[in-house]
């Protein structure tokens, strides 16, 4: 046993040595007498140190996020942005005539019919968009948005909520004006629906659903200009004359009549009106009254309180055959001067009873509401072609329009 206790001591010192000497070879290295640090670095911390070689330093973190939100605000959204705060929801108070029904009973159905219940009066909440085109809080919308309103409120996106009377009205065009005493209040930039473009981009903004919803921040739709200068076949007790439409598959629902169509460059070419739908929804069918219409109605409206009505002071029939024999006429296609009023435009222009319209504006007429049509959206002061057919000569007659006289317009 005393044999290997050399052996043993001389192991030990070995293993201690080598354990002191890596002890030592750890240790960091001296300061050099010029007073610049002088690190060495273990070979077990060059990974770590390689995970952040490719990371941008963090000041230009900032720059790249900025970088990818101007790439995420396009056409659309800028457009949003800029149209948004302007457009408003309308809250209307409506009453409406309600006749009551009898209670149920084994003879319910013969009372119904033949002794109908009362006729009482009930308030009717409605929700609508407009767009605010003026500082002075002009508002603009449809019609039948306000139509037989007893209290119009118009609420911002902001929340602010302020009455509004109604300036005007005109149940033809399907728009109305109203007036708001509003201060520090956003305005929508108006485009020129003239240069409207098939397939460009279409934003309609407004406010559907407004009553489920109960939320003011207008919602936004896109789609595309799918065809403009639409003429709608008037449907039975509309009472609206829907030309030149601006078709959109934008969607278009209860809620958004009277808010704005709007273009990729932020600017408003249209008031989004009605939708052809079987469900209630949109159908990707909608149509709004361009602008530039739209704005000689406000003209109108802000000046007079109306739209006034233009006059030609001639009285027309469509050719009847009992009519067509009266007068010998071959062709029955146009219409035929039964009335004329005395000093009137058409009078003054050289039109006589029993002359035969064949066009209006160059377009061919068979009714008097075709040619009501026509001449629907003229102004004071406009001129009409008519095609007039006399003794069997045709020859063009130019008619300038004018107001209809006061007290033309009271006797009726």
């Amino acid at each position: 046993m005393r044999r290997w206790l050399p052996l043993a001591l001389f192991i030990a010192g070995i293993a201690g040595g080598g354990l002191l000497w890596s002890f030592l070879a750890q240790r960091p290295a001296a300061t050099p007498a010029g007073g610049e640090n002088v690190s060495t670095e273990s070979s077990e911390t060059a990974p770590e140190s390689s995970l952040t070689v490719n990371e941008p330093p963090a000041q230009d973190l900032p720059d790249v996020q900025q970088s990818i939100e101007e790439g995420r605000r396009n056409a659309v959204v800028r457009s949003a942005e800029k149209v948004g705060p302007a457009v408003v929801s309308i809250s209307v108070v409506q009453t409406r005539y309600v006749r009551g029904r009898v209670p149920a009973d084994p003879f319910g159905f013969f009372f119904d019919r033949y002794l109908p219940g009362p006729i009482y009066k009930e308030q009717v909440p409605v929700l609508g968009s407009g767009v605010i085109i003026d500082r002075a809080g002009v508002v603009l919308t449809n019609e039948h948005v306000v139509r037989d309103a007893e209290q119009i409120k118009v609420t911002l996106t902001d929340g602010r909520t302020f009455d509004a009377r109604l300036v005007g009205a005109d149940s033809n065009y399907d728009l109305a004006v109203l007036k708001m005493a509003a201060s520090d209040i956003p305005v929508a930039e108006l485009g020129d629906s003239e240069h409207v473009m098939v397939g460009e981009w279409a934003i309609a903004i407004g406010n559907p659903f407004g009553f489920l919803l109960n939320e003011y921040q207008p919602s936004v739709s896109l789609g595309v200009i799918s065809a403009k200068g639409r003429d709608i076949k008037q449907a039975a007790g509309t009472g609206g004359i829907y030309k030149n439409m601006i078709q959109t598959d934008a969607a278009i629902n209860p809620g958004n009549s009277g808010g704005p169509l709007v273009n990729g460059e932020g600017k408003v070419i249209g008031i989004n009106t009605f939708i052809f739908t079987e469900s209630g929804g949109s159908l990707g069918i909608g149509f709004a009254i361009p602008i530039n219409d739209a704005m000689r109605v406000v003209r109108e409206i802000l000046q007079y309180g109306k739209v006034r009505s233009v006059w030609t002071g001639i009285r027309v029939r469509p050719i009847t055959p009992y009519l067509a024999a009266y007068f010998n006429i071959q062709d029955r296609r146009g219409l035929i001067v039964v009335e004329l009023e005395e000093g009137s435009p058409a009078d003054r222009a050289g039109i006589q009873v029993g002359d035969i319209i064949r066009k209006v504006n160059d377009e061919p007429v068979w009714s008097a509401d075709q040619a009501s049509r026509l001449i629907f959206g003229a102004e004071i002061g406009d001129r009409i072609r008519l095609a007039v057919e006399r003794e069997g000569t045709l020859r063009e007659i130019s008619v300038r329009l004018e107001a209809e006289p006061v007290q033309r317009e009271e006797s009726r």
